[in-house]
């Protein structure tokens, strides 16, 4: 019985942490996502074409490929540092995206203007997996990949915080943003990743 009780122990900590890794990655990344450029691609992607489910699902596929890579990339860069180091690579990493947080983002004029003539999924995870490429979600997924080393639960929570930000702007348009105090919201964002710097600086995380 005792042998069963200290082999459920790690078992129990295993899932406080992977839950830990989904739930911080689905928050954070669906918090940056308010105001950033790929919320504003999907207003427009949703105004140009007025076909709600392709987009939503070509969003779908285009942050699971981003994001998988990212993650792969994340998990990738944990075999290739020491802890030390990794530890200020991290706490450093969290706190410039905490200001990052903070400067407003900006569309390109060019994307999501393209003709569908790949149809409008296809136009769409082009799009997005374009967009997201070396965005504040990205290098997010990176870096919590690489802290929490849980790739797939990263990848989950990463994939369904920008779901939970992007697809009800494709339903519901402007509307949704116009009610959303997105100053607020980024400071938010950028004071949970102060803490997940300090927490990742002094080791507790």
């Amino acid at each position: 019985m005792l042998l069963h009780r200290k082999e459920a122990f790690p078992s129990s900590l295993m899932i406080i942490r992977i839950m830990e890794a989904f739930l911080i990655s689905t928050g954070i990344v669906a918090l940056a996502e308010m105001g950033d450029k790929t919320q504003l691609l999907s207003l427009v992607l949703a105004a140009r074409f007025r076909k709600p489910w392709p987009i939503v699902l070509g969003i779908l596929v285009a942050t699971l490929a981003n994001h998988a890579l990212a993650g792969a990339v994340g998990s990738w860069v944990t075999t290739l540092l020491g802890p030390d180091v990794l530890r200020w690579v991290l706490g450093l990493s969290f706190i410039a995206m905490a200001v990052w947080m903070l400067i407003p983002d900006k569309l390109d004029e060019d994307e999501g203007n393209d003709a569908p003539r790949m149809g409008v999924f296809m136009t769409t995870v082009v799009a997005f997996f374009l967009a997201e490429m070396g965005d504040k979600t990205q290098i997010a997924t990176v870096m919590l990949a690489a802290q929490y080393n849980a790739w797939a639960w990263v990848v989950a929570g990463t994939t369904l915080g920008m779901m939970v930000a992007n697809a009800p702007v494709v339903w519901l348009g402007d509307a949704i943003t116009k009610r959303v105090p997105i100053a607020l919201v980024h400071k938010v964002s950028a004071a949970i990743f102060v803490v997940l710097g300090v927490l990742a600086l002094t080791g507790w995380a």
